[in-house]
């Protein structure tokens, strides 16, 4: 696989049935979202769920993962690969059934609580997918590392010039107690 070139992730089609049980399911859990929960079942359900199929996109560059998803509010988050700390693969007896993983990525400097998060639902081949981003990500960070300027070599006449001043301090620390 070219690092250097885009990966377009796909999405598994049972993931449409998948969000119209588990949404309904979360309307059906409480008596005031029950008629809700009727209503999305018998076709609303489906039609949001369709139409946040056909929106997904999940793309991963050289440097960074671009994931865009909704349906009247669009929502594209970009996160940079050298942020991301972990990406864990999550699957649940509800996702088996449907055949569907979830991505979870740990960015850094995230804080519990926080929208920072991204979370991919339904990808082919996720672990394929989670092991290509782990990789790029290392690739990136080695390649970075490789850039930094080294620390320049202290020569002698610096550490000399270093030596004096210290001496020269500790002179003046040493006359000011005196007084």
């Amino acid at each position: 696989m070219n690092p250097t070139a885009a990966l377009h992730a796909r999405f598994n089609p049972l993931i449409r049935p998948y969000l119209v049980l588990y949404g309904g399911l979360t309307l059906a859990i409480t008596v005031v979202g029950l008629p809700l929960a009727l209503l999305w079942f018998c076709g609303v359900g489906q039609w949001w769920a369709r139409h946040y199929f056909d929106k997904l996109e999940c793309e991963l560059g050289p440097t960074a993962l671009r994931f865009r998803k909704g349906i009247l509010f669009q929502v594209e988050k970009t996160i940079p690969l050298e942020n991301i700390q972990d990406v864990t693969f999550i699957e649940g007896p509800l996702l088996k059934r449907f055949h569907l993983s979830i991505l979870k990525f740990e960015t850094a400097g995230q804080s519990a609580g926080q929208a920072h998060d991204m979370k991919l639902i339904g990808v082919i081949d996720a672990a394929d997918f989670r092991g290509e981003i782990l990789q790029r990500r290392e690739a990136l960070k080695h390649s970075l590392a490789l850039q930094r300027p080294a620390a320049p070599a202290a020569d002698d006449e610096s550490l000399a010039l270093q030596r004096a001043m210290l001496a020269r301090l500790d002179e003046i620390a040493a006359l000011l107690r005196e007084r």
